[in-house]
C-alpha cells in the first residue's frame, strides 16, 4: 500500500501541495484530475522522489520513501516508474535501446557504461514491444516517431523497470484522439493483467471516469475530492475545476474537459494542463 501523510511541498512562498493525506491500495488505478497548477505534477514527483517533499511523509508497504537515499533511493526509482508528458526518450538512439534504458537500475556500471545488454534483456525489450504494438519500430530512431508511438515506447521502457507502481504524468495531454485511446487501454491492460498500481495526473475528466475506479481531485494544493468516478457530481467537478453557478453543466469528450456554468448567455470553462520534465 502506497501512503502519502500530511504531505507538503513549498517553493519559496507557494505552496504547491498542502497537508496531502490518502492512501492507494496495491493495484489500484487512480486518476488524479485538476486544473493547471494545483499541484498534480509536485505530487507525482514526489512520490517518485524526483523532488522531496518539505514536510510530511511518503511510504510504501513497509518503506518509508521519503528517507530513502543512495542505493535504498535508487531501487524505488527502479520499482516507482515514471511516465512523462514529453515522453523524455533519447531522439538520436534507436528505440530498442531507449526501451532497455529501463534496466540501468538493475546492472553494473561498467555494462552501463558499455552499453552491453544480454540476449534475455533484448528479448525483454522486444516483447514490451510487442505488447505495446510497437516491434516494428524497434530499429528506427526515437525522434522519426509520432508522439503517440513514443509514449508507447516510453511505457515499454517503464515496464523493462518491472516496476509495482507507475506514474503517468500528463501521459496524453500532447496526444491526438486515437493515440491518448491507445496509451491509457495500455495503462489500463497493465494495471488489470499485471496488477501494477497506475496513478496518472490527467487533463481530461471524462478519461478519468472511464478508465479508474478511483478519482483523486485537487485544487491549490489540496485534495477536494477522493471517490469513485460515479460519486463526480457536478457539485464536485466546480469544487476542482473553480467553475462557478448553481446549475453547471458538464461537458466532456475524449480530448477535453470543459465545465460550463449554465448562466443566459454566459458560458465558462476550465481545463487542467501541467508541464513535466525529468530524466530517465
Amino acid at each position: 500500500m502506497l501512503e502519502i501523510r500530511k504531505v507538503t511541498r513549498r517553493f519559496g512562498s507557494n505552496v504547491a501541495v498542502d497537508n496531502v493525506d490518502f492512501e492507494i491500495p496495491n493495484g489500484q488505478m487512480v486518476g488524479v484530475i485538476g486544473r493547471s497548477g494545483a499541484g498534480k505534477s509536485t505530487l507525482l514527483r514526489m512520490i517518485n522522489r524526483l523532488i522531496d517533499p518539505s514536510g510530511g511523509a511518503i511510504r510504501y508497504c513497509d518503506t518509508e520513501v521519503s528517507a530513502l537515499k543512495g542505493a535504498g533511493l535508487r531501487a524505488w526509482q527502479r520499482d516507482c516508474a515514471m511516465i512523462f508528458q514529453q515522453f523524455n526518450l533519447v531522439p538520436r538512439l534507436d528505440v530498442l535501446t531507449n526501451v532497455l534504458l529501463g534496466r540501468l537500475n538493475y546492472r553494473s556500471t561498467a555494462l552501463n557504461l558499455l552499453g552491453i545488454f544480454s540476449r534475455e534483456e533484448r528479448a525483454m525489450a522486444i516483447a514490451a514491444l510487442e505488447r505495446l504494438g510497437i516491434a516494428q519500430a524497434a530499429l528506427q530512431g526515437a525522434g522519426t516517431l509520432s508522439g503517440g508511438q513514443q509514449q508507447r515506447v516510453a511505457i515499454a521502457r517503464a515496464l523493462m523497470q518491472q516496476p509495482r507502481v507507475i506514474l503517468a504524468d500528463e501521459p496524453i495531454a500532447s496526444l491526438d484522439p486515437l493515440n491518448a485511446k491507445i496509451v491509457m487501454d495500455s495503462l489500463a491492460d497493465i494495471n488489470r493483467r499485471d496488477g501494477i498500481t497506475v496513478i496518472t495526473n490527467l487533463h481530461t475528466l471524462d478519461t478519468a471516469r472511464s478508465y479508474c475506479s478511483r478519482v483523486i481531485g485537487m485544487a491549490a494544493g489540496r485534495i477536494v475530492f477522493d471517490g469513485p468516478p460515479e460519486n463526480l457530481t457536478a457539485q464536485a467537478v466546480r469544487m476542482i475545476y473553480g467553475a462557478e453557478g448553481d446549475d453547471s453543466e458538464i461537458s466532456e469528450d475524449i480530448t477535453s474537459t470543459a465545465i460550463s456554468a449554465k448562466r443566459p448567455k454566459v458560458k465558462a470553462s476550465a481545463a487542467s494542463l501541467e508541464p513535466a520534465f525529468a530524466g530517465p
